[in-house]
């Protein structure tokens, strides 16, 4: 079993720990692993990174950091007999929250490392073609990530005062939703489409959504004012999120949301600028991934690529 890990020393908490470096070369060394440790530079090195470990035969290719780093690791991996570990390093966490891998360095270092380990293959999503694992977004989430990304220091708290900021010059958007045999157009804050339940930190977007259903659940929230705001923000960290007035949420393999104009979207926190279609589409069983036996998702292996398209109006 050969191993790449991949550290981005400016994640979350890695920025903070200057002996992470040290510490995974000893973990390494300690276990006797066929491994080799190699540290991200910038945006999208990481995937260069990921497909330069496939080449090289690695099987394990495991993200130290955050949610955009596993997002650059797993766009390498998709539709590969690679398996990916994650050891969550970020402000979120929120794919390896919903499966339940720890969020503390040696369990999830000894998780990714252990040869018994159980490997479970997820589904993944693309906006506009472009790869999320947990969670796409427009309207207030992705000017919320945009925000955040420019920050030096994170966390839950920088978050919440990211948020209030962005909610005080919030803009309201018509859109148009296609998908699950419906159409529906809706005045709203944010739509956001979920591959787990969740953004980070057991913000539960999407209560009872699954990585490995073969869907994608898409959440529409209303615009609300600050009265309204508070018990939903309640209602997001307590689980029951979909049941809140103001909440349009819909289940289907694929969506076409079309937007008033271009405008930002964010996939697992990075932002980009996209038009105003965004096709959203599932990829079943896309991505192995290695889960803690207690984990909620289904052991499986990855089906090939699909080649049949979905109609849409």
């Amino acid at each position: 079993m050969k191993l790449c890990f991949i550290l981005n020393p400016r994640s979350g908490r890695n920025a903070r720990r200057p002996w992470l470096t040290g510490h995974i070369r000893e973990f390494i060394a300690a276990r006797g692993l066929d491994a080799t440790l190699v540290t991200t530079t910038g945006p999208q090195h990481a995937t260069a990174l990921a497909s330069a470990a496939l080449a090289a035969g690695c099987t394990r290719v495991i993200a130290v950091g955050g949610d955009g780093t596993m997002n650059e690791i797993a766009q390498a991996l998709l539709y590969s007999p690679a398996a990916l570990g994650l050891v969550p390093c970020g402000s979120g966490n929120g794919l390896a929250l919903h499966l339940g891998i720890p969020t503390q360095l040696n369990e999830a270092l000894a998780l990714a490392a252990d040869p018994a380990a159980r490997i479970a293959a997820i589904d993944t999503g693309a906006a506009n073609g472009r790869p999320f694992f947990n969670a796409m977004g427009c309207g207030f989430d992705a000017e919320i990530s945009r925000r955040f990304n420019r920050l030096t220091r994170r966390g839950l708290a920088a978050y919440a005062r990211i948020g209030l900021s962005a909610f005080r010059s919030r803009r309201s958007e018509w859109v148009v939703i296609h998908g699950a045999g419906q159409t529906k157009a809706l005045l709203t804050l944010l739509v956001a489409v979920a591959n787990s339940d969740q953004y980070g930190n057991h913000a539960c977007i999407a209560p009872g959504a699954r990585v490995d259903d073969g869907q994608l659940d898409l959440v529409a929230v209303r615009p609300v004012g600050f009265a309204s705001a508070v018990p939903l923000i309640a209602r997001l960290f307590l689980g029951k999120f979909s049941s809140s007035p103001g909440v349009f949420r819909l289940r289907s393999a694929r969506f076409l949301i079309v937007r008033s104009g271009p405008g930002l979207l964010h996939t697992d926190g990075e932002t980009h600028e996209t038009g105003a279609l965004v096709e959203v589409k599932v990829h079943p069983r896309s991505l192995r991934l290695i889960v803690p036996v207690h984990s909620r998702v289904s052991n499986a292996d990855p089906v090939p690529a699909p080649d049949f398209a979905l109609p849409f109006p």
